[in-house]
């Protein structure tokens, strides 16, 4: 799942040497931190939230697969 957040993000930003994407493990549920430029982030969030509903949701279907729960937190 790390691996489809950063190509999305890294499509998405004008600076993609800056995006750094970590998975870290709660529990039974994986959560992937996605950081990025400053100057980035309002097209990785989108106008109200709407990029960022659609890495939640293609995140979700995807780990839906495995029987996993992930989580996308913007930092």
């Amino acid at each position: 799942m790390r691996e489809l957040v950063e190509v999305i993000a890294k499509a998405l930003v004008e600076n993609p040497d800056e995006v750094v994407v970590k998975e870290r493990t709660e529990g039974r549920s994986v959560v992937i931190e996605l950081h990025v430029a400053q100057s980035d982030m309002g097209k990785v969030i989108g106008k109200q939230g709407r990029i960022a509903k659609a890495i939640r949701a293609v995140v979700k279907a995807a780990s839906s697969k495995d029987n996993s729960r992930v989580d996308v937190e913007i930092i």
